[in-house]
């Protein structure tokens, strides 16, 4: 597996996501090695076996590189270092399948790829186009799409976390359905299961006498943030010493302290930054509900932890979120974007919290069922055992860019039209 984040690399949910993916496929009794980056601090090995998993962390070269000044050049010095990485695993041993997380290990999957001459797999966990609204504004975004697109092109079997992700990516890029397999996101549910006494003290810590409300996660414009702090004015005339914490960080956090500002949210918003799985944990389940209001949504793993915590959630009617999201399991949905309904949302589950623990129990079940990490590393060998067994498809005559199969509009249009059936 290859992953541009992986503890102690975590930026989102792909890191998340792959880890335990990794173990949970080990302990199926599986040889997994996982190919990714080194954090540059001294205390974190290079190469390592850890929960049956062998980790190898490519140092970035050359260091000077920023991610957030030149993420193009970034991700290809990344490449080259996880390439001249892999390559030296593989003369270690062999593998049956090489499987790419995301576009920013596209380059370093698909030579291991042929190098080995076995299939890649290649989960996308969103797209560059979905995360701008369905536009490509400018050249970086539009050579993004197209990185992945030809690691689709490339891939046997393409993964999607969502049924809505598979029929964005099969739009996007041009793909045969029957290339696309679904494996929903998982949770490791004991996890997020948080006694009393840790639960009362982060709501000690967090909240005032009135209602406790939680949004976790990246701090980016597609998570919606800015629709949940202006839902909190109309929240606090309905619900007195309302408290809302965001946890979490990204590049829109200056805005949106801001905005919070500009709102006279000072009382009743803090901004927690980073926060520690064992302190995120005690947060979700001390809240009276969690918000997931994005405006795009692969899947909203998010979701599926605040269920697990026993947290009703109040959920964006988008992407994947509103398979998570069902009818009368997990919260409540309400339209992307639309601040008073949002609030409408959050105020229906603090006003009946009887509600919400009904929500929460018809979903918990699914948790285990559908989104136990055992079952999803199983649904995903059940991927690489069908992409062993399938004879690759011969490429047009003309090289990738030719006929249906072609490289992706790169042009500054809106490419997500429509809705899935």
């Amino acid at each position: 597996m290859l992953s541009w984040e992986y503890p102690p690399v975590m930026v989102g949910g792909l890191g998340r996501h792959v880890h335990a993916l990794a173990e949970a496929t080990a302990a199926a009794g599986h040889e997994v090695t996982v190919l990714t980056r080194h954090p540059g601090t001294p205390d974190v090995p290079h190469d390592e076996v850890a929960a049956g998993v062998r980790v190898v962390r490519a140092a970035e070269d050359p260091a000077k590189l920023s991610f957030a000044d030149d993420l193009l050049a970034w991700t290809m010095a990344l490449n080259h270092a996880l390439t001249r990485a892999g390559l030296a695993v593989c003369a270690e041993r062999s593998f049956d399948v090489v499987h790419a997380h995301d576009w920013l290990v596209a380059h370093a999957a698909t030579t291991l790829e042929h190098h080995l001459g076995v299939p890649l797999v290649a989960t996308l966990h969103s797209t560059e186009a979905g995360r701008h609204q369905g536009w490509l504004p400018g050249p970086v975004n539009r050579t993004i799409h197209s990185v992945e697109w030809w690691l689709t092109f490339e891939a046997r079997r393409v993964v999607t976390c969502s049924a809505y992700m598979c029929w964005e990516v099969t739009r996007l890029f041009d793909l045969p359905p029957g290339k696309l397999d679904v494996v929903p996101n998982g949770v490791d549910a004991a996890r997020w299961r948080v006694g009393a006494d840790r639960a009362a003290a982060a709501r000690r810590r967090w909240a005032a006498d009135g209602p406790l409300v939680v949004y976790c996660g990246r701090l980016v414009y597609e998570k919606g943030v800015q629709d949940l702090l202006a839902a909190v004015p109309r929240l606090r005339r309905r619900h007195p010493g309302l408290r809302v914490v965001v946890a979490g960080t990204g590049p829109a956090e200056a805005e949106l302290r801001e905005r919070a500002r500009a709102l006279r949210l000072g009382r009743a918003v803090a901004f927690a930054g980073f926060v520690t799985d064992a302190e995120l944990s005690a947060l979700v389940a001390a809240a009276d509900c969690a918000v997931v209001p994005s405006r795009y949504e692969p899947f909203g793993i998010v979701a599926l932890e605040a269920g697990a915590a026993g947290t009703p959630v109040v959920a964006a009617d988008v992407g994947g979120l509103a398979e998570v999201v069902a009818d009368g399991r997990l919260g409540v949905r309400f339209p992307a974007g639309d601040p008073a309904a949002l609030a409408g949302a959050v105020g229906r589950l603090l006003a009946d919290p009887d509600l919400g623990r009904r929500l929460v129990r018809a979903g918990q079940d699914a948790l285990a069922t559908e989104h136990g990490w055992d079952r999803v590393a199983e649904r995903t060998v059940a991927v690489y055992r069908r992409a062993v067994g399938e004879t690759p498809a011969p490429a047009p005559a003309d090289g990738p860019a030719s006929g249906s199969a072609g490289a992706p509009a790169a042009r500054d249009v809106n490419l997500l039209t429509g809705q899935p059936s």
